[in-house]
Formats: structure tokens, sequence, C-alpha cells
């Protein structure tokens, strides 16, 4: 397996091309030049290399994105979405999801942040300390926290970035984001 550099623009054009869960970058790419997908032996096909890759001689500081091989929306109980108190509820309970489906690679969250904001991390304590208005609230019993005091804008764009970074195609993440 090669590692490529690419920006951030050109990631979320290629990951905005997925047509099934699971579909490895390698694989997309394959099928936009017109390439044989099927004939060709996959290392780590559910492994896409982030844009952060530092360097392609060091493969090991690549940030990688876990695609999670379901329908994300399947694992979110709508009747126990449509109980949560307000938009800070159900941004809570679909992260929530969102960890249940693969925890081991929840920590790629920790990479998501604004401009001067920190918007995830496995303190309330570091949080407070970026920002004391975090309002931060603990993602279920993950160990992990969030910043809630964002409008439901702010909270649809996070949710977004979370959903892309388990490689989940446009339309789930529409179809969730909405649900805010």
């Amino acid at each position: 397996m090669k590692y490529i550099e690419v920006d951030e623009e050109l990631y979320r054009h290629i990951a905005g091309k997925t047509e099934r869960i699971g579909e490895s970058a390698s694989d997309i790419l394959r099928r936009l030049l017109g390439l044989d997908v099927e004939s060709v032996n996959h290392y780590a096909p559910e492994t896409i290399s982030h844009p952060s890759m530092e360097s392609v001689e060091a493969p090991a500081k690549a940030q990688d994105v876990v695609v999670i091989n379901t329908d994300l929306s399947e694992c979110i109980n709508k009747d126990e979405l449509a109980g949560q108190k307000g938009a800070v509820g159900r941004f809570l309970f679909i992260l929530e999801a969102v960890y249940r489906a693969a925890p081991e690679q929840f920590s790629q969250v920790l990479q998501i942040q604004g401009r001067d904001r920190l918007y995830f991390a496995t303190s309330k304590d570091s949080l407070l300390k970026a920002s004391k208005s975090a309002n931060p609230k603990e993602i279920g019993t993950s160990g992990f926290w969030v910043t809630t005091n964002n409008n439901t804008a702010k909270k649809r764009t996070i949710l977004t970035e979370v959903l892309q970074q388990y490689g989940t195609v446009e339309a789930q993440i529409e179809t969730i984001t909405n649900n805010l």
C-alpha cells in the first residue's frame, strides 16, 4: 500500500463520490478513472488516508479515516432520537451512536477543530480550558467530551465532519444531520 498526500478539497471530493458503504479511496479513484476495481488485491480496503498526512515517506504519521461497514442511520433509533431534549440532546445521541458503531476509531474526532475553537476532548477540563463558555458534555459513557454551546447549524457542521471522517456517504450525512 502506497500513501499519497492530497489537499482537503480533493479529499472531500473523493469522499463525496462514495457509492457504497465500505468503499475505499482506491476503489473510488479506480472507478472515477475507469480502472478495473474488481481485480485488485486490497491490502486495507477499509482505510482511507486522510489529507493531513505530513510526509509520503512517513505513513505512520498519516491520520487514517475508517469507513464503517454499516449504514449509520440504521444505528440510530429514530424513536429514541425523537425523545431527546432539544438539539443538544439529539447531537449527543447521534455522536454516541457513531461512537458505538466504531468505538476504537472515535478518537479521530479529536482532529476536528475550529480555527480558534476546540470541539472535542477527552476531558471536560480540556474544553473548559480552551473556552470558559464551551458547556462541555460527555458523549454517553465514551470518555469523549464535546462543546455544546454552538448553534444548531454549527452542530450540523461538526456532525458532518465527524461523519465524513468515518467515510459516510453524503446522502446518509444529510439524512442524519437533518435530524438535529
